[in-house]
């Protein structure tokens, strides 16, 4: 939904509400174009390290040689 930036001044708090209660979206805008968006916080942010635990799996030696040439062997 857009709103206008003086709007949006007016209603911060009721519309800060709203985005978190009902998860909804608002793109502010400036005499008619976009500037800023206001959308909700997910309650856990995805942390950076393990994100990916229990998805990958290794399957033999991951640190010692293949045996296959490469060119920079060469």
């Amino acid at each position: 939904m857009e709103i206008a930036a003086g709007e949006f001044k007016a209603h911060c708090l009721s519309l800060m509400e709203q985005v978190k209660n009902q998860h909804r979206r608002f793109v502010i805008t400036k005499r008619g174009k976009p500037v800023a968006q206001l959308v909700p916080l997910d309650d856990e942010p995805t942390p950076v390290f393990g994100f990916l635990k229990g998805h990958v799996q290794i399957r033999g030696d991951i640190v010692g040689p293949t045996g296959e040439s490469w060119d920079a062997d060469a």
